[in-house]
Protein backbone atom coordinates (compact mmCIF):
# COMPACT_ATOMS: atom_id res chain seq x y z
CA UNK A 1 0.00 0.00 0.00
CA UNK A 2 1.48 3.32 -1.07
CA UNK A 3 2.12 6.05 1.45
CA UNK A 4 0.02 9.20 0.88
CA UNK A 5 2.02 12.23 -0.22
CA UNK A 6 1.90 15.28 1.97
CA UNK A 7 0.77 18.23 -0.13
CA UNK A 8 3.02 20.61 1.77
CA UNK A 9 6.09 18.73 0.60
CA UNK A 10 5.31 19.26 -3.10
CA UNK A 11 3.70 22.69 -2.97
CA UNK A 12 6.29 25.22 -4.22
CA UNK A 13 4.58 28.01 -2.27
CA UNK A 14 5.37 26.48 1.12
CA UNK A 15 8.55 26.95 3.14
CA UNK A 16 9.17 23.26 3.78
CA UNK A 17 10.47 20.34 1.77
CA UNK A 18 12.44 20.24 -1.45
CA UNK A 19 11.33 23.60 -2.83
CA UNK A 20 12.36 25.52 0.30
CA UNK A 21 15.79 23.90 0.15
CA UNK A 22 16.08 24.78 -3.51
CA UNK A 23 15.12 28.42 -2.83
CA UNK A 24 17.76 28.68 -0.10
CA UNK A 25 20.38 27.25 -2.45
CA UNK A 26 19.43 29.80 -5.11
CA UNK A 27 19.74 32.65 -2.59
CA UNK A 28 23.18 31.50 -1.45
CA UNK A 29 24.25 31.06 -5.06
CA UNK A 30 23.02 34.55 -5.96
CA UNK A 31 24.83 36.02 -2.93
CA UNK A 32 28.11 34.32 -3.89
CA UNK A 33 27.87 35.44 -7.52
CA UNK A 34 27.08 38.98 -6.39
CA UNK A 35 30.09 39.05 -4.06
CA UNK A 36 32.43 37.65 -6.72
CA UNK A 37 31.18 40.22 -9.21
CA UNK A 38 31.64 43.10 -6.75
CA UNK A 39 35.03 41.76 -5.48
CA UNK A 40 35.34 44.32 -2.64
CA UNK A 41 32.92 42.46 -0.30
CA UNK A 42 35.19 39.40 -0.46
CA UNK A 43 38.15 41.48 0.70
CA UNK A 44 36.01 43.08 3.42
CA UNK A 45 34.89 39.68 4.71
CA UNK A 46 38.50 38.44 4.68
CA UNK A 47 39.61 41.42 6.79
CA UNK A 48 36.72 40.96 9.21
CA UNK A 49 37.53 37.25 9.55
CA UNK A 50 41.10 38.18 10.49
CA UNK A 51 39.79 40.65 13.09
CA UNK A 52 37.36 38.02 14.39
CA UNK A 53 40.18 35.47 14.62
CA UNK A 54 42.29 37.97 16.57
CA UNK A 55 39.38 38.70 18.90
CA UNK A 56 38.65 35.04 19.62
CA UNK A 57 42.15 33.54 19.64
CA UNK A 58 44.13 36.65 20.60
CA UNK A 59 45.20 35.29 24.02
CA UNK A 60 46.48 32.11 22.36
CA UNK A 61 48.54 33.76 19.61
CA UNK A 62 49.61 36.83 21.57
CA UNK A 63 53.39 36.76 22.09
CA UNK A 64 53.25 38.65 25.41
CA UNK A 65 51.03 39.98 28.15
CA UNK A 66 49.52 43.21 26.73
CA UNK A 67 49.97 45.01 30.08
CA UNK A 68 53.48 43.77 30.87
CA UNK A 69 55.88 46.71 31.03
CA UNK A 70 59.54 46.72 30.10
CA UNK A 71 60.92 50.22 30.62
CA UNK A 72 64.31 49.19 29.25
CA UNK A 73 62.67 48.57 25.87
CA UNK A 74 60.23 51.50 25.79
CA UNK A 75 59.53 52.98 22.35
CA UNK A 76 61.36 50.15 20.59
CA UNK A 77 61.08 50.22 16.80
CA UNK A 78 59.05 47.60 14.91
CA UNK A 79 60.91 44.31 14.23
CA UNK A 80 63.03 44.76 17.35
CA UNK A 81 64.64 41.66 18.89
CA UNK A 82 65.46 41.97 22.60
CA UNK A 83 68.45 40.40 24.34
CA UNK A 84 66.26 37.61 25.67
CA UNK A 85 65.25 36.77 22.07
CA UNK A 86 61.81 38.34 22.49
CA UNK A 87 60.60 39.59 19.11
CA UNK A 88 58.55 42.79 18.98
CA UNK A 89 56.84 42.69 15.60
CA UNK A 90 55.20 46.12 15.85
CA UNK A 91 57.50 47.64 18.47
CA UNK A 92 56.64 48.82 21.97
CA UNK A 93 54.85 51.82 23.43
CA UNK A 94 55.97 54.42 25.97
CA UNK A 95 55.82 51.89 28.81
CA UNK A 96 57.55 49.08 26.95
CA UNK A 97 54.38 47.10 26.27
CA UNK A 98 54.14 44.97 23.12
CA UNK A 99 51.99 46.81 20.57
CA UNK A 100 51.12 43.66 18.61
CA UNK A 101 49.73 41.97 21.74
CA UNK A 102 47.75 45.08 22.67
CA UNK A 103 46.41 45.26 19.11
CA UNK A 104 45.15 41.66 19.33
CA UNK A 105 43.48 42.22 22.70
CA UNK A 106 42.03 45.54 21.51
CA UNK A 107 40.14 43.81 18.71
CA UNK A 108 38.13 41.92 21.33
CA UNK A 109 36.82 45.12 22.89
CA UNK A 110 36.02 46.74 19.55
CA UNK A 111 34.03 43.78 18.22
CA UNK A 112 32.40 43.04 21.58
CA UNK A 113 31.22 46.61 22.03
CA UNK A 114 30.19 46.93 18.38
CA UNK A 115 28.14 43.74 18.19
CA UNK A 116 26.60 43.93 21.67
CA UNK A 117 25.67 47.61 21.32
CA UNK A 118 23.97 46.87 17.99
CA UNK A 119 22.14 43.93 19.59
CA UNK A 120 20.87 46.17 22.43
CA UNK A 121 19.93 49.09 20.19
CA UNK A 122 18.47 46.83 17.51
CA UNK A 123 16.27 44.94 19.97
CA UNK A 124 14.94 48.13 21.58
CA UNK A 125 14.41 49.89 18.24
CA UNK A 126 12.80 46.89 16.55
CA UNK A 127 10.25 46.38 19.32
CA UNK A 128 9.52 50.12 19.49
CA UNK A 129 9.12 50.33 15.71
CA UNK A 130 6.81 47.31 15.53
CA UNK A 131 4.58 48.61 18.31
CA UNK A 132 4.59 52.16 16.95
CA UNK A 133 3.78 51.20 13.38
CA UNK A 134 1.22 48.51 14.17
CA UNK A 135 -0.87 50.26 16.82
CA UNK A 136 -0.43 53.89 15.71
CA UNK A 137 -2.38 56.57 17.58
CA UNK A 138 -1.00 58.00 20.80
CA UNK A 139 1.46 55.11 21.18
CA UNK A 140 3.04 56.06 17.87
CA UNK A 141 3.12 59.73 18.85
CA UNK A 142 4.84 59.07 22.19
CA UNK A 143 7.51 56.76 20.75
CA UNK A 144 8.29 59.04 17.81
CA UNK A 145 8.46 62.17 20.00
CA UNK A 146 10.96 60.41 22.29
CA UNK A 147 12.98 59.54 19.19
CA UNK A 148 12.84 63.17 18.00
CA UNK A 149 14.04 64.41 21.40
CA UNK A 150 17.03 62.07 21.33
CA UNK A 151 17.89 63.09 17.76
CA UNK A 152 17.84 66.75 18.80
CA UNK A 153 20.98 66.23 20.94
CA UNK A 154 24.42 65.36 19.54
CA UNK A 155 24.92 61.71 20.40
CA UNK A 156 28.58 61.98 21.39
CA UNK A 157 27.72 64.64 23.98
CA UNK A 158 24.98 62.45 25.44
CA UNK A 159 27.39 59.51 25.59
CA UNK A 160 30.02 61.59 27.36
CA UNK A 161 27.44 62.87 29.85
CA UNK A 162 26.17 59.38 30.73
CA UNK A 163 29.65 57.85 30.96
CA UNK A 164 30.81 60.64 33.25
CA UNK A 165 27.90 59.76 35.55
CA UNK A 166 28.07 55.95 35.21
CA UNK A 167 31.85 55.67 35.01
CA UNK A 168 34.00 53.76 32.51
CA UNK A 169 33.35 50.09 31.88
CA UNK A 170 32.55 47.66 29.07
CA UNK A 171 28.94 47.12 30.19
CA UNK A 172 28.31 50.85 30.60
CA UNK A 173 29.69 51.75 27.19
CA UNK A 174 27.67 48.96 25.55
CA UNK A 175 24.46 50.22 27.18
CA UNK A 176 25.16 53.86 26.31
CA UNK A 177 26.09 53.15 22.68
CA UNK A 178 23.24 50.65 22.31
CA UNK A 179 20.60 53.04 23.60
CA UNK A 180 22.00 55.69 21.29
CA UNK A 181 21.33 53.49 18.23
CA UNK A 182 17.70 52.48 18.79
CA UNK A 183 16.14 55.45 16.98
CA UNK A 184 17.43 54.37 13.57
CA UNK A 185 15.97 50.89 13.92
CA UNK A 186 12.68 52.20 15.28
CA UNK A 187 12.15 54.52 12.32
CA UNK A 188 13.02 51.86 9.73
CA UNK A 189 10.84 49.18 11.35
CA UNK A 190 7.96 51.61 11.87
CA UNK A 191 7.95 52.58 8.19
CA UNK A 192 8.03 48.94 7.10
CA UNK A 193 5.30 47.98 9.58
CA UNK A 194 2.99 50.77 8.38
CA UNK A 195 3.26 49.33 4.88
CA UNK A 196 3.09 45.64 5.78
CA UNK A 197 0.13 45.77 8.17
CA UNK A 198 -2.15 46.53 5.23
CA UNK A 199 -0.98 43.51 3.24
CA UNK A 200 -3.19 40.49 2.60
CA UNK A 201 -1.08 38.03 4.59
CA UNK A 202 -1.34 40.20 7.71
CA UNK A 203 -5.10 40.55 7.23
CA UNK A 204 -5.31 36.78 6.86
CA UNK A 205 -3.39 36.31 10.13
CA UNK A 206 -5.89 38.58 11.89
CA UNK A 207 -8.81 36.75 10.29
CA UNK A 208 -7.71 33.34 11.60
CA UNK A 209 -7.35 34.77 15.11
CA UNK A 210 -3.57 35.00 15.55
CA UNK A 211 -2.46 36.89 18.65
CA UNK A 212 -0.96 40.34 18.22
CA UNK A 213 2.45 39.10 19.37
CA UNK A 214 2.38 36.35 16.74
CA UNK A 215 1.46 38.84 14.01
CA UNK A 216 4.24 41.23 15.05
CA UNK A 217 7.08 38.76 15.56
CA UNK A 218 6.23 35.90 13.21
CA UNK A 219 4.38 37.61 10.38
CA UNK A 220 5.73 41.16 10.10
CA UNK A 221 9.21 40.94 11.63
CA UNK A 222 10.64 38.34 9.16
CA UNK A 223 9.81 40.75 6.33
CA UNK A 224 11.93 43.58 7.78
CA UNK A 225 15.05 41.51 8.53
CA UNK A 226 16.67 42.57 5.24
CA UNK A 227 16.67 46.33 5.92
CA UNK A 228 17.65 45.73 9.55
CA UNK A 229 20.66 43.67 8.47
CA UNK A 230 21.84 46.48 6.19
CA UNK A 231 21.42 49.13 8.90
CA UNK A 232 23.18 46.92 11.48
CA UNK A 233 26.22 46.42 9.25
CA UNK A 234 26.64 50.17 8.87
CA UNK A 235 25.97 50.85 12.55
CA UNK A 236 28.62 48.38 13.75
CA UNK A 237 31.19 50.57 12.02
CA UNK A 238 29.85 53.75 13.61
CA UNK A 239 29.74 52.12 17.07
CA UNK A 240 33.36 50.98 16.74
CA UNK A 241 34.32 54.55 15.86
CA UNK A 242 32.31 55.90 18.80
CA UNK A 243 33.98 53.45 21.20
CA UNK A 244 37.40 54.44 19.89
CA UNK A 245 36.52 58.12 20.30
CA UNK A 246 35.31 57.65 23.87
CA UNK A 247 38.35 55.54 24.75
CA UNK A 248 40.54 58.25 23.22
CA UNK A 249 38.90 60.71 25.62
CA UNK A 250 39.42 58.35 28.55
CA UNK A 251 35.70 57.58 28.95
CA UNK A 252 35.60 54.07 27.51
CA UNK A 253 36.84 50.99 29.29
CA UNK A 254 39.27 51.08 32.26
CA UNK A 255 42.90 51.95 31.42
CA UNK A 256 44.03 48.41 32.25
CA UNK A 257 42.02 47.06 29.29
CA UNK A 258 43.79 47.64 25.95
CA UNK A 259 41.65 49.16 23.21
CA UNK A 260 42.48 50.71 19.87
CA UNK A 261 41.15 54.09 20.99
CA UNK A 262 43.20 54.13 24.17
CA UNK A 263 46.30 53.14 22.20
CA UNK A 264 45.77 56.19 20.01
CA UNK A 265 45.34 58.38 23.09
CA UNK A 266 48.57 57.08 24.61
CA UNK A 267 50.48 57.87 21.40
CA UNK A 268 49.65 61.59 21.42
CA UNK A 269 52.70 62.61 23.44
CA UNK A 270 55.08 60.63 21.23
CA UNK A 271 53.98 61.75 17.78
CA UNK A 272 56.26 64.79 17.80
CA UNK A 273 59.18 62.48 18.58
CA UNK A 274 58.58 60.66 15.25
CA UNK A 275 57.34 57.48 16.96
CA UNK A 276 54.90 56.89 14.09
CA UNK A 277 54.12 53.23 14.83
CA UNK A 278 52.37 54.07 18.11
CA UNK A 279 49.45 55.67 16.28
CA UNK A 280 49.76 54.02 12.88
CA UNK A 281 48.95 50.42 13.78
CA UNK A 282 45.87 51.01 15.98
CA UNK A 283 44.74 53.69 13.52
CA UNK A 284 45.02 51.38 10.51
CA UNK A 285 43.21 48.64 12.46
CA UNK A 286 40.27 50.99 13.10
CA UNK A 287 40.25 52.22 9.49
CA UNK A 288 40.31 48.73 7.94
CA UNK A 289 37.65 47.35 10.30
CA UNK A 290 35.28 50.29 9.84
CA UNK A 291 35.84 50.38 6.08
CA UNK A 292 35.18 46.63 5.82
CA UNK A 293 31.87 46.92 7.67
CA UNK A 294 30.86 49.83 5.42
CA UNK A 295 31.75 47.91 2.25
CA UNK A 296 29.82 44.89 3.51
CA UNK A 297 26.83 47.08 4.38
CA UNK A 298 26.90 48.70 0.95
CA UNK A 299 26.88 45.26 -0.68
CA UNK A 300 24.04 44.04 1.56
CA UNK A 301 21.99 47.11 0.61
CA UNK A 302 22.37 46.26 -3.07
CA UNK A 303 21.79 42.56 -2.45
CA UNK A 304 18.46 43.10 -0.69
CA UNK A 305 17.30 45.69 -3.23
CA UNK A 306 14.23 44.09 -4.93
CA UNK A 307 14.96 45.95 -8.18
CA UNK A 308 18.38 44.30 -8.40
CA UNK A 309 16.88 40.92 -7.50
CA UNK A 310 14.72 41.05 -10.58
CA UNK A 311 17.66 41.71 -12.88
CA UNK A 312 20.08 39.20 -11.31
Amino acid sequence: MSTPINAASIDPTTDTGYFAEKRRFREWSRAWKSMVKAKWPLLAIAILLVVLFAAIFGPLVSPADPNRQNIMLRLADPLTVARNRTFYLLGTDGLGRDIFSRLLYGSRISLLVGICAIAVGGAIGTIAGLVSGYFGGWIDDVIMRIADIQLAFPFILLAIMFLVVLGPGVVNIILVLGIGQWVTYARIVRAQTLSLKQKEFVEAARAIGDRTSVILFRTILPNVVGPLTVIASFNVASVILSEASLSFLGLGVPPSVPTWGSMLAESRDQLLANKWWLAFFPGIAIVLTVLSFNILGDWLRDFFDPRLKQTS
